[in-house]
């Protein structure tokens, strides 16, 4: 009788211990999920270059939300898969676009990482000085036009130049931005780029060209989209539609 008595308690504590341990377990996942809601979004599987679901990604970050437009999305999702299929990207996870059919007051710079299904990085970039002012409505892949030139870039590798640590940039659409690397066309920070004159101005300084960006965060933004991601500059330009081949409807 006093066996069984010693064999139950012994059992109860290991159930016991068990127990404890899995209610740990679960207050763990449960603090990890609200303290960064991203990591309970389940990660998305790439079957092909191609197969991720905008539609999934788009939706289970409230991009529309945020101001990128699905449009935007949508396309530059599309050219990342083909720029793969290609051998022009090396690291296919990571995605960039710049969506100037937004002011430069919003913030319009996203960095998505399409396999986990995170929102990496969203933040103010700016346009061309003769682009516009508000919004960027001409577009130049001239030298010395001053001007951003739309389309899909590559990020190449870093240096540090007259703005800091800065990021090359190779376009990769001929005739669209081709002339990024002889115009000097690189993303660097700026200190015309922050919320601040945003509010107060109702928009952020201009570049010559260049995506500048915050000078808070861009090493750590330069580090993760460096050497082979995809960069996407966006706009509804009818230009640009007519003659980008990145659009599979466009593509020969």
């Amino acid at each position: 009788m006093r066996k069984t008595k010693k064999i139950n308690h012994t059992l109860f504590l290991y159930l016991s211990i068990v127990f404890i341990l899995a209610c740990a377990t679960s207050f763990r996942t449960i603090c990890t999920v609200l303290s960064n809601p991203a990591s309970a979004i389940k990660p998305l599987q790439k079957p092909a270059a191609t197969g991720y679901d905008s539609n999934n990604i788009y939706d289970s970050l409230h991009l529309d939300s945020l101001g990128l437009t699905r449009c935007a999305f949508t396309q530059g999702l599309s050219g990342l898969g083909m720029l793969f299929a290609a051998g022009d990207i090396k690291n296919a996870n990571i995605l960039s676009i710049v969506d100037l059919s937004l002011p430069s007051s919003k913030k319009r710079l996203f960095v998505i990482d399409v396999n986990t299904c995170t929102l990496v990085y969203n933040t103010y970039v700016s346009h061309g000085r003769n682009s516009g002012r508000k919004m960027a409505t001409q577009f130049s892949n001239q030298p010395n036009s001053y001007e951003s030139s739309l389309g899909f870039y590559v990020t190449g590798d870093t240096y540090i130049g007259h703005h800091g640590y800065s990021l090359k940039l190779d376009g990769k659409e001929e005739g669209i931005n081709d002339n990024a690397f002889a115009r000097g066309i690189v993303m660097h920070c700026a200190e015309y780029v922050n919320a601040r004159m945003a509010a107060t101005k109702g928009y952020i300084g201009r570049s010559e060209g260049c995506p500048a960006i915050p000078v808070k965060w861009h090493k750590k933004l330069i580090e993760k989209i460096k050497n082979g991601t995809c960069l996407f500059f966006y706009s509804a330009d009818k230009f640009y539609a007519a003659h980008t081949k990145m659009n599979p409807t466009q593509a020969s």
